[in-house]
């Protein structure tokens, strides 16, 4: 837990949500921040996508950059996303007693992630509305329309966590598509999506087990790692691109063709080092002293092993750090919707290429009663700060 003794004022009871690639759920969690600085981490859930739901928006991702935000398809998939995230915000506030918060920050679901578009569906409007909540959503399309990737955008929260670390140090966060924040001793924040995480593993697991991820590495930690297979997935240009640089889920699908005759332990072995070495071939500055993961690839051995043999440096969960690494991206979009409201940066030149540091994100009050609104008019009305780092 991140806590400072002046914080400014007023904090916001935030609650971040979540829906990352791997499909796997809606992830909440409630911060009090202004931010800037961390006032408290409170409750987290998770709630599972209904089996439904995850085969539709699995099947979209493979038709998504033909259809239109009014396909019939992506509109009940737009729909389906919007009501688990307020389950979820339900089921959070029910909790806590009865929490309403002052504001949620609504990533949506990626369906698209391309150089020039990012597409993240779900109905900031009808979220606000069943909530009684202000939402702020659409973090994105203001970066990428600024000339930068959109993507990661977690890492001026995990650098706003990472106050007092020894440098250089880096957060790593293994979803569907796995990616990196760096901190130099200098201050300096760079990042990048390092490669696939936990995507092509699971797709693979689910290809010949039936079951949706490989739950504790079982299957990959039977197998044995295809050196020469695991040559041939790592010969792709995008690991000789300079940082930054950003993935959709799907592009490295076709490396799976590569892995096809494998068993399908060898396969999943191979998948799982793919990952890693993915992670390792980065170029950053100076190789990180610490390394702390977080995402669901934090919770397999496998790929947890493949990182303490790529990789000079500790590796680590978040949680020897006292976060939660569960609930860690949810948090930062209750922190970056917080930034938002006060036209804060959230993206930098070192983290998604942008020119300029821009903020992003619109607000989406759904005729709200004022009072509703009154703790954002006044994290609006606060002075601006450079962001962490």
């Amino acid at each position: 837990m991140t806590t400072h003794s002046a914080p400014y004022k007023p904090m916001v009871t935030t609650i971040g949500l979540m829906s990352g690639t791997s499909l796997d759920g809606v992830d909440a969690a409630i911060l009090v921040t202004d931010g800037v600085q961390v006032e408290r981490h409170g409750h987290s859930l998770t709630q599972p996508y209904p089996p439904a739901t995850r085969t539709m928006l699995r099947s979209l991702l493979d038709k998504a950059a033909r259809l239109d935000a009014q396909d019939p398809q992506v509109l009940a998939a737009s729909h389906a996303v919007t009501q688990c995230h307020a389950h979820a915000v339900a089921a959070l506030c029910a909790q806590t007693g009865g929490l309403l918060p002052d504001l949620i920050g609504f990533h949506g679901q990626t369906i698209l992630h391309q150089p020039g578009r990012t597409w993240q569906i779900g109905d900031a409007t009808a979220l606000s509305a069943q909530t009684n909540t202000p939402v702020v959503h659409d973090f994105r399309s203001a970066d990428v329309l600024a000339g930068g990737e959109g993507a990661p955008l977690a890492p001026l929260y995990h650098a706003a966590l990472l106050q007092g670390q020894k440098r250089p140090v880096a957060v790593l966060n293994i979803g569907g598509v796995a990616n990196l924040t760096y901190l130099d001793p200098s201050g300096t924040v760079l990042a990048c999506d390092t490669g696939p995480g936990n995507a092509l593993l699971d797709d693979w697991t689910h290809q010949h087990t039936g079951q949706i991820y490989d739950k504790d590495g079982a299957l990959a930690l039977s197998g044995t790692v295809n050196k020469a297979v695991l040559a041939k997935l790592m010969d792709n240009p995008f690991f000789t691109r300079s940082l930054p640089k950003s993935l959709d889920r799907l592009s490295f699908h076709k490396g799976l063709e590569h892995v096809s005759a494998l068993s399908a332990a060898d396969g999943a072995a191979t998948l799982a080092a793919f990952t890693a070495h993915a992670v390792a071939s980065t170029q950053l500055p100076h190789p990180p002293e610490a390394w702390f993961v977080c995402g669901g690839g934090r919770h397999n051995p496998a790929i947890m092993a493949a990182l303490r043999r790529c990789l000079s440096g500790t590796i680590q969960p978040v949680e020897v750090l006292g976060w939660d690494g569960d609930a860690l991206e949810a948090e930062c979009f209750g922190f970056l919707a917080a930034r938002s409201l006060r036209g804060l940066p959230l993206s930098l030149p070192g983290t998604t290429g942008v020119k300029t540091p821009t903020t992003g994100g619109r607000l989406s009050c759904a005729n709200l009663a004022p009072q509703r609104l009154l703790p954002c008019a006044a994290l609006m009305a606060q002075p601006t700060h450079q962001p962490p780092g």
